[in-house]
C-alpha cells in the first residue's frame, strides 16, 4: 500500500511559452566544450567526454592544487620554493630556472600562467606532493579530480608533458576552468596578464601565448596547450556585457587555426543566445498531492529566479515537467525542497531546478484522518485501479 502511495509522479508544467531552436554549430576542433557561466547551460559538446592528451592545458589542475594550498595556508604568495635538478631538466616552455634559484609562489604562478613553465609546474609538484615527488603529486591530482567530478582525467605529471595515460576530457577542463573562475577570483586575475619577464631572463619568452587576450573581445583567460600528439588547444573565457562564456578546444593544426576557431566560437556563443528570466522565485509552477494534510495539495515553486539562454532563432518549444515522489506526507514546512522542475530543449543538456513548498501545510485534523483511512480501506477492497486517490 505504502509503495503505491510513494510511486513516482510526473506532472506536465506549462510555464514557458517561448520557443527556441538549438542551431547546429560545427567546430573545426577535434573536441570541444562550451558553457555559459551565468546559467550553467552547456552550449556545445563535441567529443567532450573523450579522454585526450591535454598538453599544457592540464597545468590548470596544477594551479588548482596551488590555489587550494594558498586558501588553506600551506602556501602564501611570498613563500620561496627551491628548484630541483628534475625541475631544471625540463625543456619546452620554461622559466629557465636553475638549481641555484629560490622562487616565490607568486612568480611561479605567473611562470605557469603566462610562460607555461614546465619547470615551475614541477617546483610546485615537488613542494605539494605527499612524498615529495612529481609522481606522487600526479596521483594526488587524479584523486582530487575525481572528487571534483572530473571523471575522464588521469595525470602522470604536473605539466602536461607527453606521457602514456596522461589524459583529460574537454568537459573536465571546462569544469576546472569554471571552478578557477568561480572559487578563486583573487587568483584568476593572473590569467589576463599578457607578459611576464622573470628576473630579466629570456626577454623574447615573456609573452602569453593565449591569442584571445589581445583580440578586444573581453577575454581574460585561461591556458593554451600544444604537443605534436595533442595539436593546438585552448581553454578560454571571455566576458561581454553581463555574460561570460567559457570554452575548451583541442586538436587544431596551427596557432592561427586555434585563434580563429576560438574567436568564432565566442562570436557564436555571444550572438546566437540571449539570457532571459523564465521563472521568477516564488512562482507556483505546479501543485503536488498531499497525504494526511489540512490541504489536499501544496504549491511548488523555485526558491530562486531561473534564467536561461534563449536561442535567437525560434524553433521547438521548451519541454518542462515537474517530478516528485508523492503524495507528500504532511506536515510540510514552506521552503522545504520537494520536487524538481526538469527542462529539456533539443540540442541542450537537461536542466534540473529544485522546487520548494510555496506554503506550509499542517497535518489534517481527525476528519481528514478518518476520510483518508476510509479511502485506504476502500482501495484495498476494490483494488488500486478502481479506488479514489488516498490524498486529502
Amino acid at each position: 500500500m505504502r509503495a503505491a502511495i510513494r510511486s513516482a509522479i510526473a506532472i506536465a508544467a506549462t510555464l514557458i511559452a517561448t520557443t527556441l531552436s538549438a542551431q547546429g554549430f560545427e567546430t573545426e576542433a577535434e573536441a570541444a566544450y562550451v558553457i555559459d557561466h551565468n546559467t550553467g547551460q552547456v552550449l556545445l559538446t563535441h567529443n567532450a567526454d573523450l579522454p585526450l592528451p591535454p598538453a599544457s592545458m592540464s597545468k590548470l589542475m596544477t594551479l588548482n592544487m596551488v590555489f587550494e594550498a594558498l586558501e588553506d595556508g600551506r602556501l602564501s604568495l611570498e613563500t620561496m620554493l627551491p628548484v630541483s635538478a628534475h625541475a631544471m631538466s625540463f625543456g619546452g616552455s620554461t622559466m629557465f630556472l636553475t638549481t641555484q634559484d629560490r622562487v616565490s609562489v607568486e612568480d611561479l604562478i605567473r611562470g605557469i600562467v603566462v610562460l607555461s613553465g614546465n619547470d615551475a609546474s614541477v617546483v610546485f609538484a615537488e613542494a605539494l606532493s605527499p612524498d615529495g615527488t612529481e609522481e606522487g603529486f600526479a596521483q594526488m591530482m587524479t584523486e582530487r579530480a575525481r572528487q571534483l567530478g572530473m571523471m575522464n582525467s588521469t595525470f602522470r605529471n604536473s605539466s602536461g608533458w607527453p606521457a602514456p595515460g596522461h589524459v583529460m576530457s574537454m568537459r573536465d577542463l571546462g569544469i576546472l576552468a569554471e571552478r578557477i573562475i568561480t572559487v578563486f577570483p583573487e587568483y584568476y586575475t593572473y590569467f589576463a596578464e599578457t607578459e611576464f619577464l622573470f628576473d630579466g631572463r629570456a626577454p623574447d619568452n615573456r609573452f602569453n601565448r593565449n591569442p584571445i587576450l589581445t583580440m578586444g573581445i573581453g577575454a581574460d583567460g585561461l591556458k593554451t596547450g600544444h604537443t605534436q600528439e595533442a595539436g593546438y588547444g585552448l581553454v578560454g573565457s571571455a566576458v561581454q556585457g553581463d555574460r561570460r562564456v567559457t570554452f575548451v578546444i583541442t586538436g587544431l593544426q596551427t596557432p592561427p587555426e586555434r585563434a580563429r576557431e576560438s574567436e568564432r566560437i565566442l562570436n557564436w556563443a555571444f550572438r546566437q543566445f540571449a539570457e532571459r528570466e523564465v521563472v521568477t522565485a516564488g512562482t507556483v509552477v505546479a501543485d503536488a498531492e498531499v497525504f494526511m494534510g489540512a490541504s489536499a495539495t501544496v504549491g511548488l515553486a523555485p526558491a530562486e529566479d531561473v534564467t536561461m539562454l534563449i536561442p535567437a532563432v525560434q524553433g521547438d518549444e521548451i519541454e518542462a515537467e515537474v517530478v516528485y515522489e508523492g503524495p507528500i506526507q504532511a506536515p510540510i514546512e514552506a521552503g522545504t525542497e520537494l520536487a524538481e522542475l526538469v527542462i529539456r530543449m533539443e540540442g541542450f543538456d537537461e536542466r534540473r531546478i529544485p522546487l520548494v513548498a510555496a506554503t506550509t501545510v499542517e497535518r489534517g485534523g481527525i476528519g481528514t484522518r478518518l476520510t483518508t483511512a476510509a479511502r485506504l480501506i476502500l482501495r484495498d477492497v476494490l483494488g488500486e485501479a478502481d479506488a479514489p486517490s488516498p490524498s486529502g
